[in-house]
């Protein structure tokens, strides 16, 4: 744990805009959820919703639903969430699975495209196929078991989002919570957050292998919203009393007299997949790659990591022609999720070594 000096904790710095909304405007918001005419025989019981909406908003209720945090933290008396609690409690149980070697090893397979069959695109993505692929693989091959995630669900299934990270860390990092405590907001209407079910399939898993397309030079939209948001695995503080929840000041305070930056998903492998169609595969596949090694994941070996083009150049209208032909990069994938499930067969058996793991770093993040 680092230590310094608190005395000169500098003060938040203040001076944006104020977002508030007023009354008027507000209810014309919340309004547009029911634009539907069926909803006009209900014109009442919306009127009413609303208001209560406006009053949360007025009175800034983010989470209304609370209960004294107990003995297991540093202000017992604090109001702590009970949503967040119940966050909490699904990565501890996580946690338990992950260390119990009387369990098999998991892997969690995350498809980062937002492209499905199931909204406007009308078909399914190769990054959907490639992770099946994957999955089969390590199913059939392995017998180890896995988890997907399904990315494409943010854009194709009711309620789900992930909210934008609100970069509390870059306040101070105590301020960011593990888990996250920014969503749900209820007074923001920030809620239906998946980022509290998402959070324990990686605390559970072994290894993680990441497959995304290429947009526009980075991963897609909805892999960078979860990457964003996974920034309180790595190095956020597990006890928000210490912090009298979001209070920046305090937060300055507590990193200033020492934080020591718990890595909570340090010594899990992982895989990297990445294909594009004309531009910027090898530096997404180096961008998601070195996020990963930041956050202390290991590499589980030169094959689990992958840049690729399927149909370069090609017409997009063909482009699941062009994969149903390129024989050599589906046996790639499949080579990626062999090299990913030896490393965690290896490392369960402790016969794997990653050189300089126990070194303590000479700068902390």
């Amino acid at each position: 744990m680092k230590s310094s000096s608190s005395s000169s904790a500098p003060s938040p710095r203040k001076g944006m805009p104020s977002p508030r909304l007023d009354e008027r405007e507000f209810k014309r918001r919340y309004r547009q959820q029911f634009c539907d005419p069926a909803f006009e025989a209900l014109n009442g019981e919306v009127e009413r919703i609303t208001h209560v909406a406006w009053e949360a908003y007025e009175d800034s209720r983010k989470s209304p639903l609370t209960r004294k945090a107990g003995p297991e933290f540093a202000d017992p008396e604090y109001d702590l969430s009970v949503e967040w609690l119940a966050a909490r409690d699904a990565i501890l149980d996580a946690q338990k699975r992950h260390e119990d070697e009387a369990l098999a090893p998991r892997i969690l397979l995350i498809n980062g495209s937002s492209r499905s069959e199931h909204t406007c695109p009308g078909e399914m993505s190769k990054s959907f196929r490639l992770t099946e692929i994957a999955r089969e693989t390590i199913a059939d091959e392995a017998r180890l078991e896995t988890d997907v995630l399904d990315l494409s669900r943010l854009a194709s299934e009711y309620g789900r989002h992930i909210h934008p990270c609100k970069a509390c860390f870059s306040t101070a990092a105590p301020l960011c919570h593990w888990p996250c405590s920014c969503y749900p907001n209820h007074s923001l209407g920030q809620v239906q957050d998946w980022m509290n079910d998402i959070y324990p399939l990686w605390v559970a898993a072994h290894g993680v292998m990441i497959v995304t397309p290429v947009n526009w030079y980075t991963t897609s939209s909805p892999l960078k919203l979860m990457i964003d948001r996974m920034v309180c695995a790595d190095g956020g503080n597990p006890d928000p009393t210490l912090t009298g929840g979001k209070d920046a000041a305090k937060a300055k305070k507590v990193e200033l007299d020492g934080w020591d930056y718990p890595r909570h998903l340090a010594g899990r492998l992982f895989s990297v997949i990445v294909h594009g169609d004309v531009e910027g595969a090898e530096n997404t596949r180096r961008g998601v790659a070195d996020w990963l090694r930041f956050m202390h994941l290991i590499p589980a070996g030169p094959q689990a990591e992958i840049d690729r083009y399927i149909g370069y150049w090609k017409p997009y209208a063909t482009n699941h022609v062009e994969l149903d032909a390129d024989e050599a990069v589906q046996e790639e994938v499949r080579n990626a999720a062999r090299t990913l499930a030896e490393a965690v067969i290896a490392r369960r058996a402790g016969r794997l070594v990653a050189a300089g793991e126990h070194l303590e770093e000479a700068r902390q993040k």
